[in-house]
C-alpha cells in the first residue's frame, strides 16, 4: 500500500514544490517561515489523498488546501515576534536588488489584504487561473471570487499608489 501511494508522489513534490512554496508566500504576506509549513502541511493532507487525487488534479486539490489553510491560519490572533525594520541600504537604479525590493513591497502589500482578497488576486494574477477555477479553490461562486480579485487588486493599487517614495 504504502508503495502504491509513493508512485508519482515525490515527482509531484519535486516538480512542483518551488510553485508551491511562491503561491504559499505570497498568500502569507511574504513570510517564508509560515509558507514553507503551510506547503509542508498542505503536501502532508496530499498524500493521504494522493491515491484519490493522483489521476485526477492534485495541483488543484493541493493549491486549495493551501489557500483554505492560508485563510485559517489568518484567523489566528498571535504569531509570535515580528521584527520590523527599513534596511539602511537603499537599491541603486538599475541594481538588481531594485526588484527584490518591489517584490518584497509587494508582497508587503499583498499582507495588508484581508486573506480571501489575498488569495483570489493571488490565484488569479500570479498563478493565472481561470476565474472558475479561483472560485472552486475559494469555494464560492464564481461572482464572489469576481469581486473579491477586482477589491483586491484596487486595494493593492491604493497601498502600493500611497507608499510610492522617490529613489534618490
Amino acid at each position: 500500500m504504502e508503495r502504491f501511494r509513493a508512485d508519482g508522489f515525490d515527482e509531484f513534490v519535486a516538480a512542483r514544490w518551488s510553485t508551491l512554496l511562491h503561491v504559499a508566500r505570497l498568500l502569507t504576506g511574504g513570510d517564508r517561515q509560515r509558507a514553507e509549513d503551510l506547503v509542508q502541511e498542505a503536501l502532508v493532507k496530499l498524500w493521504f489523498a494522493w491515491p484519490k487525487v493522483a489521476e485526477q488534479a492534485p495541483d488543484a486539490y493541493v493549491r486549495q488546501i493551501l489557500v483554505r489553510m492560508a485563510a485559517r491560519s489568518a484567523r489566528r490572533r498571535w504569531w509570535g515576534e515580528r521584527p520590523m525594520g527599513e534596511l539602511p541600504d537603499r537599491p541603486g537604479p538599475g541594481d538588481f536588488s531594485s526588484a527584490v525590493a518591489e517584490r518584497s513591497r509587494l508582497e508587503a502589500a499583498l499582507a495588508l489584504l484581508p486573506p480571501r482578497q489575498r488569495a483570489a488576486v493571488v490565484l488569479r494574477y500570479c498563478e493565472d487561473l481561470p476565474e472558475s477555477q479561483v472560485a472552486q479553490a475559494l469555494g464560492c461562486p464564481v461572482g464572489t471570487a469576481r469581486s473579491h480579485a477586482s477589491r483586491g487588486v484596487a486595494r493593492l493599487r491604493q497601498i502600493l499608489s500611497d507608499s510610492v517614495r522617490p529613489v534618490r
